[in-house]
């Protein structure tokens, strides 16, 4: 099979459901009948029908890997089983060539009642190979799981985290020409999950991979193109990771009031804002690279200095990935309680294109003691024209090329 060979085709993929169960068994016996003559209106929407997947087309070929993203709902999981054979699309075809392994549920595949060693081998057997290639590769999974100690014992006492290090194993291992990978990621440790990339980058030159999750860093990580899916529908597809991914977050960005996660009840926070920026849906648009003045305004009701002022700022997945903490704050004694004003200068705003959020604390110095604390107080969105998709995109220039 030749490299460049494309492993997996789907063209005008759709699926519908019904959303009522004793309705839907009845539309079933109307298929089964109407399919012995041709089912001439098989795309045709009935009452309380709805599409799940509907017309999508994509090629995938070996050393590539399909990202499939969107919310709850959006048609993944079904797209997934479709591509798996679990079921049939209503509508279009689907071409895989070679081995498949799939991930798409956890513990999808396994038998309970049989150990882990055994599914080893019925998996093994489901994906084509024989029980002489499975001794060859046994070892190298066991060890890749890290269940070595439990190999013997029967899944069904297994955790989740072992299911999916069992699994992964499997797949991973035999190295089919087509991987698919649904969520279950997500429920492994961090240091299997770093192993699982690692092996993914060993086999993707060879595999054709087929990747679903909600974390855009796992889906940055290894995706060359990718599916944004909304109500069955592709939303966006393509080769632009970064592209997708920040529309799959645009769906989420909202302007909720800020949050207090603390207090104590001696200050608490009357106004922010930045500098000489007019806001726009409550967000406040900023140039990459430029240098802003955010200032606060605090009540304070019963500190008898001034406090130490810290501030986080947050991305799209709420992970903090910068502290501002200001030099020569002078904690001074106070003789009334009258509002404070603090204004701190930030240079050069280097983080990349996208919308973040800053959380204000107040506390007695920093690390200590604290007072007050409030989410989402300010909220930025960097301009830039390059999309990417890690939080910094730094400030340098190509200064020689030399042949």
């Amino acid at each position: 099979m030749k490299e460049n060979d494309v492993l997996v085709r789907a063209e005008g993929v759709s699926k519908k459901f019904c959303k009522d169960l004793k309705t839907g068994l009845w539309y079933g016996v109307q298929d089964l009948v109407a399919n012995i003559w041709g089912n001439k209106n098989v795309r045709e929407l009935r009452d309380k029908e709805f599409w799940a997947v509907k017309d999508i087309n994509f090629e995938l070929r070996r050393g590539e890997c399909l990202g499939l993203i969107g919310h709850n709902g959006a048609g993944k999981s079904t797209l997934l089983k479709i591509l798996n054979g679990l079921i049939k699309p209503d509508a279009g075809k689907v071409t895989i060539k070679g081995r498949v392994g799939a991930l798409i549920e956890l513990g999808a595949g396994f038998n309970p009642i049989l150990s882990g060693r055994e599914n080893i081998y019925n998996n093994g057997a489901v994906l084509g190979f024989t029980r002489k290639e499975i001794d060859v590769k046994i070892e190298a999974i066991i060890d890749f799981a890290e269940i070595r100690e439990f190999i013997d014992m029967p899944v069904l006492h297994y955790s989740s985290g072992m299911k999916v290090r069992l699994g992964f194993a499997v797949a991973a291992q035999m190295e089919p020409d087509v991987l698919i990978i649904d969520e279950v990621l997500a429920v492994g440790d961090l240091g299997f999950i770093l192993k699982c990339f690692k092996r993914i980058d060993t086999i993707l030159p060879h595999t054709a991979i087929i990747f679903v999750s909600h974390s855009m860093p796992m889906v940055s990580r290894i995706c060359s193109q990718i599916i944004l899916m909304e109500h069955g529908l592709a939303n966006f597809q393509g080769e632009h990771v970064s592209r997708g991914i920040d529309l799959y977050y645009n769906k989420f960005i909202t302007n909720e009031d800020p949050q207090v996660v603390f207090t104590d009840n001696s200050v608490e926070l009357k106004e922010a804002w930045i500098e000489g920026v007019n806001k726009i849906n409550n967000i406040y648009p900023i140039p990459w690279g430029h240098t802003v003045n955010l200032s606060f305004t605090i009540k304070n009701k019963s500190l008898s200095k001034i406090p130490y002022i810290s501030l986080a700022i947050y991305d799209k997945e709420q992970r903090a990935i910068a502290e501002i903490l200001a030099d020569e704050q002078d904690l001074k004694i106070l003789n009334n309680t009258n509002d404070i004003t603090f204004t701190f200068q930030l240079n050069n705003v280097y983080l990349s294109k996208g919308v973040y959020n800053i959380t204000l604390t107040v506390s007695e110095d920093f690390g200590f003691n604290v007072y007050y604390k409030i989410h989402k107080v300010i909220t930025i969105k960097i301009k830039h024209e390059k999309q990417i998709w890690t939080p910094l995109l730094m400030d340098s220039k190509l200064i020689s090329v030399k042949y």
